[in-house]
């Protein structure tokens, strides 16, 4: 696994609305794997709070979420996207 995916994964497990079954299905980890993927790659304290956080949570599992909560996205998301083509052409 690259850094790119290992770093999308810490991600999406942050979220709080990425259901751990949206991870296994683009990264085919469990929640049980990503539990000790986070393990492994967070500091000690990190993974603890992060254990805290999603313990319980419910929009981190499909089958526990309320059709009430839906896909979020910050409306900005998109607009950076022309940006980074354009320092990509500088950098390059």
């Amino acid at each position: 696994m690259n850094s790119a995916d290992a770093s999308r994964i810490i991600e999406m497990a942050w979220e709080d609305r990425t259901p751990f079954e949206a991870i296994q299905h683009l990264y085919g980890l469990t929640e049980a794997e990503v539990i000790k993927f986070m393990r492994l790659n967070l500091k000690s304290t990190s993974f603890k709070l992060w254990r805290s956080r999603v313990t319980g949570r419910p929009t981190k599992h499909l089958a526990l979420r309320s059709s009430k909560v839906g896909r979020s996205y910050c409306p900005t998301q998109f607009d950076i996207l022309p940006d980074l083509k354009r320092v990509s052409q500088i950098v390059n």
